[in-house]
């Protein structure tokens, strides 16, 4: 039920006791764990060594300014500047986005990697956590471009994961320091932030990504931890049957519940099937909170495993790829 971080470039004797635990499903890179492809890679391979390949390699492979793998790695640009072509071109933005998607999906594929947590479905209205990660500030021009972006990483063997729902974006606060809370109704939300998210999961989308953001008019608890969006509105309301994420749990947006043991139960209870704990330092907290819990569904982890990958030799010689990074390129020469 855990997804955990890790410490640095290289597994520790006690990272390896924290990997074997069973109730770990899976690990999320960050900058700080990446150095090169090949180490990233090395580091992968022990990782799959401890657990092997029905456990989850997680990352943030947005672009922009997410983007955890740099060197030796396509420079993906920022969503928001596939956004900006849509009005002037409807069907080359919806080209660039499959684009993107499948370079970035091949690509962590071919490094080990089972899920990039994408698309960002989010509202482009501003909020500090969010910016440029958003594709657009209005609702069908994001589940346009989000449709796309899913078929596109489809193509490229991993998973969709949306995020962050129920929609982080039409709020100033960023979850990663301040509490965020979203005082509009119901029926606002469904009108707008909802739509990209209800439009990917009709097209299948397989996990979610929570919010921490309080929505007041809803449910006074933040969304990752409230039964009302995950069981009624998400599960219910919107029929969708995969796997839900929380957001990590160090984040301040997060703290309101109480500590480590009390975040976990919380968003546990409320229906979150995988927990991120993305900071090394709370793992064994984390770790101790969920001793004797039951490992998460097999089958349900199957769905989230990377498909079929290229090798980094058999991109090499793919021209389509070759295209796609063409294109990408202009849209970063553009932004410059």
């Amino acid at each position: 039920m855990l997804i955990i971080g890790l410490s640095g470039f290289e597994l520790t004797a006690a990272e390896r006791a924290q990997l074997a635990a069973p109730q770990v499903s899976g690990v999320i890179l960050f900058k700080r764990n990446f150095v090169s492809r090949e180490q990233v890679m090395a580091l992968i391979d022990g990782i799959r060594v401890v657990r092997g390949d029905e456990f989850l390699v997680c990352v943030d492979q947005e672009g922009g300014r997410v983007q955890r793998f740099r060197e030796g790695f396509t420079e993906l640009p920022a969503l928001a500047q596939i956004g900006a072509l849509y009005d002037a071109d409807p069907q080359h933005a919806l080209a660039r986005a499959e684009e993107h998607a499948w370079l970035m999906a091949t690509e962590m594929r071919a490094t080990g990697v089972d899920l990039s947590f994408a698309p960002v479905l989010d509202l482009g209205r501003g909020n500090r956590a969010i910016g440029t990660r958003a594709f657009d500030a209005r609702p069908e021009v994001v589940s346009e471009l989000g449709l796309a972006y899913q078929r596109g990483m489809r193509l490229g063997g991993m998973a969709a994961t949306l995020k962050h729902f129920p929609g982080h974006g039409s709020v100033l606060e960023d979850t990663h320091v301040d509490r965020a809370v979203d005082e509009r109704s119901i029926e606002t939300i469904r009108a707008e932030d909802l739509v990209p998210f209800a439009d990917a999961i009709v097209a299948g989308a397989e996990a979610v990504m929570m919010a921490h953001v309080v929505y007041p008019q809803i449910d006074a608890k933040p969304a990752g931890y409230s039964r009302v969006w995950i069981t009624d509105i998400l599960r219910g309301e919107l029929g969708f049957r995969g796997t839900v994420f929380s957001d990590d749990i160090s984040m301040a947006g997060g703290e309101g519940e109480g500590g480590i043991a009390a975040r976990i139960e919380a968003h546990y209870d409320a229906g979150c099937d995988l927990i991120l704990a993305c900071q090394p330092e709370i793992v064994d907290e984390a770790l101790a909170a969920t001793r004797g819990v039951a490992p998460f569904d097999p089958e349900k982890l199957a769905r989230l495993v990377g498909g079929v990958a290229q090798t980094w030799a058999e991109m090499a010689d793919n021209p389509q790829r070759r295209r796609f990074i063409e294109h990408i390129t202009i849209l970063n020469s553009a932004r410059s």
